[in-house]
């Protein structure tokens, strides 16, 4: 059986829709695509009981390199850097679900519940630029899952990556949904000094209902808010990103969430339509009928208008914005906000002229 003709399967299942489980965005934990068998929950008039507590577990991956490489033409980094698989955020439009059917487990609840961890990130970093060809470029994290997702404050992993980027004088641009980050503020502030790092925080709403529905283990939005005031304060260049953006259910607030970031300080925005690749379009269809099962034939219509009748198009330079006359319209709306509100229109480069590579092994012994 091919992963589509599964996949077409489980949509036309009779299966029901169990209730939300508090604290996690997916409903569902159904087989990823590549598995040879698909688990597919059906209503056979029986009464189950409910099903057991849902625990988070972590398990140790030790990867032979650290630094991911990608040539997309639309996006602004050709590296980046991901201490772990899976997010315990769970926000129930992450685009990086599909990703844990790599991993033979599902892109619903596992994603969110059973994690990967990278202790050797910052030693493999160390390594890499190290490296005699290693020429210097901002290294992006956060881009994938997030790097101050809970289970941070227990394996300090992103901590230990900035320590050397910050030892080697290596830009980094950084993406969260976290106040945790506030915890590194040491090693960003003189970093910003240097010009050599800048954060982003995704503010998807200011709604707490739709936050702790939609993204049930990231930080409240007026947390996020706060944080990238304090950051901002410190000197810490910062964007706040509108994103995803999801027709009839967060639209509405793009001119107030832009708003309350400028008055922090903020310098930066961005924004980028709900995509739904693979898995996602399942998993976000099942979570509309769970919490707005009366909108969620409109949302996934105006969806389905941005991408040319589609659930999603992956075409580069079309699928962070979409297109149509819906997409032509937040646009406008984006653009007028943020020169309104005076937002920068020049986005900061970091400086990669102060790199310093760490000694490479057996070098430092020659040197004495």
């Amino acid at each position: 059986m091919t992963a589509a003709v599964r996949i077409e399967a489980r949509r036309q299942a009779d299966r029901p829709m169990p209730p939300p489980k508090r604290g996690r965005g997916a409903q569902t934990n159904e087989s990823g695509r590549f598995e040879l068998h698909a688990y597919v929950p059906v209503d056979d008039g029986w009464s189950l009981e409910e099903p057991p507590r849902l625990n988070t577990t972590v398990t140790i991956e030790r990867p032979k390199t650290i630094i991911t490489r990608n040539d997309s033409p639309d996006i602004s980094f050709d590296r980046s850097i991901n201490p772990y698989r899976g997010c315990e955020h769970g926000c129930i439009y992450c685009f990086a679900r599909p990703t844990h059917a790599y991993m033979g487990l599902s892109p619903g609840l596992d994603f969110e519940s059973k994690l990967f961890a990278k202790p050797d990130a910052a030693s493999l970093l160390e390594k890499e630029l190290a490296a005699k060809n290693y020429v210097p470029r901002t290294i992006a994290i956060g881009t994938n899952t997030d790097p101050y997702q809970p289970i941070e404050r227990r394996h300090r992993i992103m901590r230990q990556v900035l320590e050397v980027l910050a030892r080697t004088h290596h830009p980094v641009g950084i993406v969260t949904k976290s106040s945790l980050i506030l915890r590194d503020l040491d090693l960003l502030a003189p970093m910003a000094q240097k010009g050599l790092v800048k954060v982003a925080l995704s503010v998807t709403t200011l709604d707490p209902v739709l936050a702790r529905r939609m993204e049930p283990r990231a930080s409240t939005p007026e947390k996020r808010l706060a944080t990238l005031g304090a950051l901002a304060k410190a000197g810490v260049p910062t964007c706040v990103m509108v994103a995803p953006i999801i027709p009839a259910l967060n639209d509405s607030e793009i001119e107030t969430i832009l708003a309350r970031a400028k008055a922090l300080g903020v310098r930066e925005a961005g924004y980028v339509m709900l995509r739904l690749p693979l898995e996602l379009h399942d998993l976000f269809s099942e979570w509309l009928a769970a919490h707005y099962p009366g909108k969620a034939q409109h949302v996934l219509s105006l969806v389905r208008s941005t991408r040319d009748g589609k659930i999603y198009d992956s075409t580069f330079g079309k699928r962070m914005t979409g297109s149509g006359p819906y997409a032509w319209m937040i646009g406008r709306r984006f653009e007028a906000a943020i020169k309104k509100l005076g937002f920068g229109g020049t986005k900061l480069k970091l400086r990669h002229d102060l790199f310093v590579p760490p000694a490479r092994i057996g070098e430092q012994l020659r040197l004495l």
